[in-house]
């Protein structure tokens, strides 16, 4: 049974006090915190297998090559990869789309092509893409969204064309706190440009709810490992391996070749041709353990459960005076962010002021300056959840608001 009360005792950052007073995280769609089994699969790596990959032939080498292509296996079957190669292990989201846009950008735009984002996207997936389009004199387009964060047909149709290469957006918005429906967005353009690669930024949605890749139907996905409950500077791109065959490496050096020679060099195939040099060892295997625990969990369960405390938090704060809430007016058709303002308080001096009891949100333009300029906004306040909120959480949040309130007022 999913109890996060129970959860909750897996996270050591959580037992913290600060000046006496217990911790209230509410900015897990910045970093989320890191549970034990994660921890203790760094730890072991590091002082019971710590070796090199993919080199050794001595038992310590072979156990680490075994647990990173664990974890390899492990991320495929969560995101409902086909084929495990299909895998490649980055930094994080944001070396997964430059990867695409380098590797396959490159060699696929021209002069006169088109390169369709939306507004409602992290720089991560769009400033990629705008540089993309300025190198290669391409077109970048902005594709405009609703009020409340929405992708909508009627758009589409006006800005992807037989011209349009590439489409990246958002599977679930780190501001809107909107989830966009992917098979539906995906099929609309494949009907209106078949020719054209689609990219989704996963970041805000593989966490939060069941994905299943070869369902959405589109060319690349990325996401995060520390977002998923997992270490920071490992991340997933998946791609289609027809695509990925075909697109040259997008880093050269140690474990991405097959044969060197003095003239010419052949490559490794897919994904060690992506994954240049010792790879994050330690991270890919806590990430693998990551995946693992939330599997464990269930993703219906951890989508139910954070769709409660959003609902609870909405409950709450749209009873407060001069709140505004970001995004879609239904929990229903959120993902697990609140992004809102405060009228007598900047967003800076919201998280200031909570920061003082402990209380952890995120504050500015959550690297999305297009779309706070699109909504006539300079900076918000935003909240997010996770497996381990409670209502307890949401509760310091309001009282802390309250503080907020009284304090500006």
């Amino acid at each position: 049974m999913f109890n996060p009360y129970t959860i909750r005792k897996d996270f050591p950052l959580l037992e913290r006090k600060i000046n006496g007073k217990p911790i209230t995280y509410l900015d897990s769609a910045a970093t989320s915190l890191k549970p034990k089994p994660v921890l203790d699969a760094m730890w072991k790596y590091y002082t019971e297998y710590s070796a090199n990959i993919h080199r050794g032939i001595y038992q310590l080498s072979e156990e680490a090559t075994a647990a990173y292509d664990q974890s390899r296996k492990e991320v495929a079957q969560f995101i409902g990869s086909r084929r495990v190669e299909e895998v490649i292990f980055t930094r994080n989201t944001t070396e997964a789309l430059n990867l695409v846009a380098s590797a396959w950008g490159r060699s696929n735009v021209g002069g006169g092509d088109s390169i369709v984002s939306t507004m409602l996207e992290h720089h991560a997936n769009f400033v990629p893409w705008q540089q993309l389009a300025h190198d290669k004199g391409a077109i970048f387009l902005a594709l405009p969204i609703t009020k409340e964060g929405k992708i909508e047909q009627g758009e589409l149709n006006k800005y992807i064309t037989r011209t349009t290469k590439i489409f990246a957006f958002s599977a679930a918005s780190n501001v809107m706190g909107v989830v966009c429906d992917v098979p539906a967005i995906v099929a609309h353009v494949r009907k209106l440009s078949p020719s054209c690669l689609v990219v989704v930024d996963a970041a805000q949605a593989i966490p939060h709810c069941p994905v299943d890749v070869a369902e959405w139907n589109a060319d690349f996905v990325a996401f995060s490992g520390h977002k998923i409950l997992g270490p920071t500077g490992i991340g997933v791109l998946w791609g289609r391996l027809e695509i990925l065959d075909q697109m040259p490496p997008y880093q050269f050096g140690g474990d991405m070749i097959k044969d060197v020679r003095v003239n010419e060099t052949f490559f490794a195939p897919v994904p060690q041709k992506f994954e240049a040099g010792t790879p994050d060892i330690a991270q890919a295997i806590g990430l693998g353990a990551a995946v693992s625990y939330i599997k464990h969990l269930g993703m219906e369960n951890v989508r139910s459960h954070e769709h409660k405390m959003v609902s609870y938090a909405f409950e709450k704060l749209q009873k407060m005076k001069g709140l505004t809430i970001f995004g879609p007016k239904n929990p229903n058709e959120r993902g697990s962010v609140i992004a809102f303002g405060l009228d007598v308080a900047h967003a800076h001096d919201i998280a200031q002021v909570l920061s003082e009891d402990n209380i952890c949100i995120r504050a500015g333009h959550h690297c999305a300056m297009p779309l706070h300029t699109f909504l006539g906004l300079k900076a918000t306040a935003r909240a997010s959840v996770y497996v381990y909120t409670i209502k307890e959480d949401i509760d310091a949040l309001i009282e802390g608001l309250e503080k907020v309130r009284k304090i500006f007022t």
